[in-house]
């Protein structure tokens, strides 16, 4: 009799019907249950792994958020920086023009006293 593809010797003892097996079969039974056997110890040692990448994985989409934050942060004071710089630029251009009128009241001053100096010294 064939079971399976395996050639199978049939026993009857008392009206019950055995089937002796092949060893052939016995053994590659045997190593399918060692095989399965060792792919679950495989997979058993795989789930911390597995574990580890989806901590991971949670962490950087933490960071990400975070790197998104710091992003909007550094902008909003390179910002506040580049008002700072034209500060001074102000200021430089406010002193420039005190001194550019001071400068011109000076010599305004100084040509109205010398029109009245000849004034008054030609009157004289």
């Amino acid at each position: 009799m064939v079971w399976g593809g395996v050639a199978t010797l049939q026993i009857v003892i008392e009206g019950m019907v055995l089937y002796v097996i092949e060893t052939e079969f016995v053994e590659r039974l045997t190593k399918v249950e060692e095989r399965s056997k060792s792919n679950t110890h495989q997979i058993e040692d795989l789930k911390p792994v597995i574990n580890e990448i989806h901590i991971m994985s949670k962490t950087m989409v933490e960071l990400t958020g975070e790197m998104k934050h710091t992003s909007d942060s550094v902008n909003e004071i390179k910002e506040k920086v580049e008002v700072l710089e034209q500060e001074p630029a102000k200021q430089w251009s406010s002193a420039k023009k005190t001194f550019f009128t001071s400068l011109t009241s000076s010599i305004g001053t100084a040509v109205a006293a010398g029109v009245l100096y000849l004034i008054n010294k030609g009157g004289s």
